[in-house]
């Protein structure tokens, strides 16, 4: 549950990503701290973006604090932030998590058919439901979006069968998006109330409904091949819509975030901009290709001995499968995702080097987020 937003230390400006790894520790040990160690199981990348929404829109940065040695951080001390936009993000990810355990449940997918691993689950989910709610309260957040969407996804894809033969009763995909939709405008919404910057409310919102279109189309995406394998319940499959036309609707809903994004009044973009308009850009691109087209305007990954194959020629390792795929798995859970095994480290490098940021909008505001940094992503991008 990491999230699409996925920034790569390669590609990214080092000040940029000190500062979302202040963001992400800082989700970790207030998710520790308010509500024990197995919560932080569900620090999720893009819950975390209620954390950076918040902070970018105050003129000054968000209180910090200093963290002990982490495995994580090579065992060394950090700044990590503590304010009530992490707490947000906490609350957030708790809700989302508890909604995706139950979804899990409700579909009796993979180990979650056995009744002991469900019934264990839906107390988990029980748990954190209910802590997320407790911290939204305690914020002036009212989680009921977050809270209510599962059950209307679940509504929603249920419809279908239980409509007459023949009937038209089945939901568009515009509906089957809508629940993920609200949920993550509402969230995005609450950080101009803590930030004080009520003005902002309708453009977060926007931001917030195109991102949550993007991270449930996405997702249908990465899982279609196997949710068709195994006859699980894809949006895709459900409403006949194809990967050109899925692109075409992504391509839309990044245009609209873009956009919701450049109306927002935040004295400090850089960070925002580089996750909410070019890494969300790079996580369609991503799936896109790994589902094997990149849709109409976009050329297919070349094969290796191709001229603009990666460097190399070697072709990408594959997952193996088995033991050590799982012991990876439980690893890269562990570590939040900041480790990855070599096939997954090879596919997210021909990324970098197939998607260079240094363009346009690599940093956002590029020349103000980093100038004279070593190493910053945005050296040459042409700004005066």
């Amino acid at each position: 549950m990491f999230g699409i937003v996925r920034p790569c230390r390669h590609v990214m400006c080092k000040v940029l990503y000190a500062d979302w790894m202040s963001h992400l520790c800082g989700l970790c040990l207030a998710l520790r701290d308010e509500h024990g160690h197995l919560s932080r199981l569900v620090t999720n990348y893009d819950g975390l973006l209620a954390s950076v929404l918040t902070e970018a829109q105050s003129p000054t940065s968000a209180s910090r604090r200093r963290a002990g040695p982490c495995a994580l951080r090579g065992f060394k001390g950090a700044d990590v932030v503590e304010s009530e936009g992490v707490r947000l993000a906490a609350s957030v990810s708790l809700l989302l998590a508890a909604g995706k355990v139950r979804d899990h449940v409700a579909d009796g997918d993979g180990v979650y058919a056995r009744r002991p691993v469900a019934t264990g689950a839906t107390r988990l989910a029980g748990r954190w439901s209910s802590a997320g709610t407790a911290t939204a309260g305690t914020l002036g957040f009212d989680p009921t979006p977050l809270t209510a969407a599962a059950d209307r996804q679940d509504l929603l894809e249920r419809a279908p069968a239980q409509a007459p033969p023949g009937s038209s009763a089945a939901p568009g995909l515009r509906e089957l998006t809508g629940p993920t939709e609200d949920a993550v405008a509402a969230a995005f919404a609450h950080t101009a109330v803590l930030a004080g910057k009520p003005h902002n409310r309708e453009a977060l919102e926007a931001a917030g409904r195109g991102f949550g279109k993007l991270a449930h189309l996405i997702d249908a995406v990465e899982d279609l091949a196997g949710d068709r394998a195994s006859g699980a319940y894809n949006p895709l499959a459900a409403t006949g819509t194809g990967l050109e036309e899925a692109r075409r609707h992504c391509d839309a809903a990044h245009a609209e975030l873009r956009a919701a994004v450049d109306e927002l009044d935040l004295p400090r973009p850089g960070l925002t901009r580089a996750l909410l308009v070019r890494e969300t850009g790079s996580a369609v691109s991503r799936a896109f290709a790994t589902a094997g087209t990149y849709g109409t305007s976009h050329p297919p990954v070349p094969a290796p001995g191709d001229p603009d194959a990666p460097p190399g020629g070697r072709p990408p390792k594959r997952d193996p499968g088995g033991l050590l795929s799982l012991a990876c798995a439980a690893l890269t859970c562990c570590t939040c995702g900041l480790y990855r095994p070599a096939w997954d480290e090879d596919r997210e490098g021909s990324f970098c080097e197939r998607f260079d940021c240094s363009g346009y909008d690599c940093c956002g505001n590029c020349c103000s987020c980093c100038p004279g940094e070593d190493g910053c992503c945005c050296d040459g991008c042409g700004c005066d």
